[in-house]
């Protein structure tokens, strides 16, 4: 150890000396910096840390003895030829000057680090050259659910007026690939089967708008290759791909939009993928897409014919989440508010019609200050939870889907918040993202600040922080299975540890190219676990288009069911654990066989307001419909938990289809009293 006081001054990165757990005096700032995306400071003080085990290590210069100093460092990897900024710190020590302005300039970090690695610590000249002392120390590592291990690409470029802010499949071999955005230049880091990356750069002609808000991916003309939708604050752009993939056209259609979230999502439900944003200042738009990739702009509850898609007239939509929170087989749509609007639920009606039913889900409560939602299955019964995320004075509010199947009543979601963590998370952040990181069958949520919430399985998260890790698009940019980060020009690698996975790639016939809005489900001895397809989550970012599902320590999966939007389902028994499976829409439908008399049960009969279904097996019920004596269909329903209401129905009789997960299909004449 060296003791308190020592004084230690390195003119260069190659000259740095090394250090470890102890105090030490910079005299001066004198030594030769090396410029980088961390640091452009003209002189910097250099010392080499290499732990002799995993630790948590702090160094800070934030002691009385500096007070109303001014520091700040940067930490790297690699070697002096070839460094990779890791973490750095300006200002996030406590020490508060004693006279004006009584801000604390010190510098604070707290970071893991790995048994035998080089890193180092260079303070520079940011603001000044003037000598101070500085502490490192070293803690034994927390245990997480899963660890991250840093890589830099040299070739992915960093900066303010670059966007590395999207993980997408590019080139249709679904590998998610490195998208990077810039003006008037697309660069894509394609992953090669060996889990390498293979960059091309795009030039991109024409004047259009850049990400600054937010970025999706789709592939909306067709043509097997994903296009980049961008949304700025005056309006968004498409970047189309031709047909080969080897170049992109700049469409900007030109009318004012100050976009916040935007998605791709097929809105009518015809096949093609349309585009969404929301508006920050005005009512929400979108474009409706004609088939051959030609885009008609609506604006909600303005232009005529448009959908009623968020009619708050002051504004505040930030950010959207396309779902199917009801279970009905279409997309429903949600909405983050901030600035004083309560968060709105539409709920998907069909026939272009969206009703709000926010008041009646109960999930419209203020104050509220949101600038991001997560919505998934979080405690693994079938229906898509939300958790309303912090952007503000106000906290997190958490919602368990209560849906219940056996009326017509939309049920109001029920407010958890108290006790689920939630309530004592005090961070607030713009982007809430929820996966699976740790593979552990549970959805967890990532939020800005390398801070994950892992799901305990009991609607109950806990919070892990690290040090190294920023929010950014997900993916998995190896194919071990494992969900990786992309932080500017740093891929954070997932370490797997031991549990198994199965990831699902989609190609739609009839339904879109992607399969947006697909809810996938896999089945087990964990019962079910549910996905939708969507593109766009959180407030900035594109992350995959395959989904993904951890399983834990089970061996296998019993049925991969996918329920396409257009209804198709495809099921595939038994799927490979520890894969990637990729489905073509039909190419694996349900054998559908007409079950015996006595396979399913199904009661009242005459009934008035529920038909209960019940399969003799207990399998789930994966669809019912119903139709009139015609032959028309009058009601269609998924995942609907072996009961089907009916009170809307008027007097008379009618025939009910029921499909179960084993693909067993009953038909049955019922009359409505």
């Amino acid at each position: 150890m060296v003791s308190s006081g020592m004084a230690l001054a390195q003119n260069s990165c190659q000259t740095a000396t090394p250090i470890t757990v102890g105090m030490y005096t910079v005299p001066a700032i004198d030594g030769s910096n090396i410029s980088s995306v961390c640091s452009n400071a003209g002189a910097a003080e250099w010392y080499a840390y290499t732990p002799s085990a995993n630790y948590t290590v702090t160094v800070s210069s934030d002691f009385e003895q500096n007070i109303c100093g001014d520091t700040n460092f940067v930490v790297y990897t690699g070697d002096c030829a070839n460094l990779s900024c890791y973490v750095e710190d300006d200002d996030s020590g406590s020490l508060a000057c004693n006279t004006a302005p009584f801000n604390s300039y010190l510098s604070k970090k707290t970071f893991d680090v790995q048994a035998g690695m080089t890193y180092y610590i260079a303070w520079d000249s940011r603001w000044n050259t003037n000598g101070f002392d500085f502490q490192l120390t070293e803690a034994p590592q927390a245990v997480v659910p899963v660890s991250y291990i840093s890589q830099n690409i040299p070739t992915i470029p960093t900066g303010n007026s670059i966007y590395n802010n999207c993980v997408v499949d590019m080139n249709g071999d679904h590998l998610d690939d490195l998208v990077n955005v810039s003006s008037h230049t697309l660069k894509i880091h394609y992953q090669l089967p060996d889990h390498t990356f293979s960059n091309t750069t795009f030039n991109i002609p024409g004047t259009g708008n850049l990400p600054d808000w937010s970025i999706a991916a789709g592939d909306y003309n067709r043509d097997g290759f994903n296009d980049l939708l961008l949304g700025s604050g005056n309006g968004l752009t498409f970047w189309k791909s031709n047909e080969t993939g080897s170049a992109y056209t700049n469409i900007t259609p030109g009318q004012y939009i100050f976009c916040q979230r935007t998605n791709f999502v097929d809105i009518n439900n015809d096949g093609n993928l349309d585009a969404f944003s929301c508006h920050d200042v005005q009512r929400n738009v979108y474009y409706i897409n004609d088939g051959n990739g030609g885009m008609t702009y609506y604006q909600s509850g303005t232009t005529p014919g448009a959908y009623n898609l968020g009619l708050t007239t002051t504004g505040g939509n930030y950010a959207s989440l396309w779902t199917d929170y009801d279970n009905d087989g279409d997309v429903d749509m949600f909405i983050s508010k901030c600035s004083g609007p309560p968060c709105e639920l539409h709920r998907n009606d069909g026939n272009g019609v969206f009703t709000d039913v926010s008041a009646q889900a109960g999930i419209n409560v203020t104050p509220i200050q949101s600038w991001s939602s997560a919505i998934a299955d979080f405690d693994n019964d079938g229906d898509m939870d939300i958790m309303i995320g912090s952007n503000g004075g106000v906290g997190h509010k958490f919602f368990r889907n209560d849906l219940d199947t056996t009326n017509n009543v939309e049920e109001p979601f029920a407010n958890i918040t108290a006790g689920s963590g939630w309530d004592t998370d005090s961070t607030n952040n713009r982007d809430y993202i929820a996966y699976d990181f740790d593979n552990n069958g549970w959805i967890d949520v990532m939020s800005t600040g390398g801070r994950i919430m892992f799901n305990q399985g009991n609607m109950t998260f806990a919070p892990s922080n690290y040090s190294a890790l920023n929010m950014g698009a997900v993916g998995d940019l190896n194919n071990d299975g494992f969900l990786d980060i992309l932080n500017e020009n740093m891929i954070r690698y997932a370490v797997p540890n031991g549990n198994h996975w199965i990831k699902v790639a989609l190609n739609g016939v009839q339904s879109n190219a992607n399969g947006i809005a697909a809810r996938v489900e896999i089945y087990g001895s964990w019962g079910k676990q549910i996905r939708d397809v969507r593109s766009g989550e959180g407030f900035e970012f594109m992350s995959t288009l395959n989904t993904h599902f951890g399983i834990g320590s089970a061996t296998d999966i019993q049925k991969l069911v996918i329920n396409w939007p257009n209804g198709t389902i495809d099921v595939v028994e038994n799927p490979a654990i520890d894969s990637m499976i990729t489905i073509n829409e039909g190419a694996f439908p349900l054998a559908v066989t007409a079950a015996q008399g006595d396979e399913f049960v199904m009661y009242p009969n005459p009934v008035s307001d529920v038909i209960n279904i019940k399969s003799k097996s207990n399998a789930a019920i994966i669809k019912a419909e119903i139709f009139d004596l015609s032959g028309k269909l009058l009601f269609k329903k998924e995942s609907v938990n072996s009961t089907v209401p009916v009170s809307t129905l008027s007097s008379g009789t009618y025939i009910i289809k029921v499909l179960d997960v084993s693909g067993k299909q009953y038909t049955h004449k019922f009359v409505k009293s």
